[in-house]
């Protein structure tokens, strides 16, 4: 296992802000680390960083304790972290060379990213003249600059619109296919389910669910049923007491795993007539919703 966190805690007198934390990751795969806010994935994350001390537990890359001696490491805050007053060229540079990156390959690096995030009409401006997209641009060009083993991505996609959104999930596939590690830290469900091969999710400081994200599916409870019918079923699913949810013409009904509704979709079938049946494994949403929520 090349990165593993074992039997982590941390507390900030009286609160404990982790507890008892495991998490293991292979190289080359991406981690999509889940919980609302407080549910202590900044304080994992500051851990991981060597930001601040865990109580008790360890960080492991290899089998040795995690840290940049070990590996090139990429941190995109969720929180701005860019200088105001430099303009971006300049800023790019002087962040690169912290990591270790000579002047002129740095300014290489800095102007091809540039391009490539479609900035360079921006390179003389100062940071705080850019909107949020375009800072959140540069700030992730400053993480992946030094071209880093393990990266770190804290709401990547934090205040972007669907045009640039979309240029930085290219980033994020681009960084896959290179078999980077990757921790993940995202509310937007629909991207955690397209990129990350693992999930772990917290709350309150614990893990309350952790596994590959197939599997987890696979293994939950339920799943959905959609159905559009001919005519209006409402009336037979009433009858049966089937609860159900209706969406435009779309009715979605839960059912357990060791259901058969093959009884169900027979009698609608000969009564009403099926336009369309499928059956699905419940959304990362849905899962996220059910283990956090209160």
């Amino acid at each position: 296992m090349s990165f593993e966190i074992k039997q982590l805690n941390k507390s900030f007198g009286s609160y404990q802000a982790v507890t008892n934390l495991n998490i293991k990751l292979e190289e080359g795969n991406i981690l999509g680390m889940l919980g609302r806010n407080g549910a202590g994935k900044t304080t994992t994350i500051r851990m991981i960083l060597d930001i601040i001390k865990p109580d008790s537990g360890t960080i492991l890359w290899q089998g040795r304790p995690f840290s940049k001696k070990e590996l090139t490491i990429g941190y995109l805050p969720e929180e701005r972290g860019l200088y105001p007053k430099m303009n971006v060229l300049e800023q790019l540079i002087y962040l690169g060379r912290l990591e270790g990156v000579p002047s002129k390959i740095a300014r290489k690096q800095a102007l091809d990213w540039l391009e490539k995030l479609e900035m360079t009409s921006f390179i003389k401006k100062k940071t705080e003249e850019l909107s949020k997209g375009n800072q959140q641009k540069i700030q992730l060009i400053s993480t992946l600059l030094h071209d880093p083993d393990f990266i770190i991505l804290d709401e990547p996609f934090s205040g972007l619109d669907p045009v640039n959104a979309e240029m930085l999930k290219n980033v994020v596939k681009e960084l896959i296919q290179k078999r980077k590690t990757i921790i993940f830290c995202s509310h937007q469900m629909d991207s955690v389910e397209t990129f990350c091969d693992q999930i772990s999710m917290m709350k309150n400081g614990k893990l309350v669910l952790s596994g590959s994200l197939s599997d987890i599916k696979k293994s939950y409870g339920y799943r959905y049923l959609d159905i559009q019918a001919e005519e209006d079923i409402e009336s037979v699913l009433k009858q049966k007491s089937i609860s159900y949810e209706k969406t435009k013409q779309t009715y979605t009904i839960k059912l357990n795993r060791d259901q058969a509704p093959l009884q169900l979709l027979q009698e609608i079938e000969k009564s009403y007539g099926l336009r369309s049946i499928s059956l699905r494994e419940p959304s990362l949403h849905q899962i996220f919703i059910e283990k956090t929520g209160a």
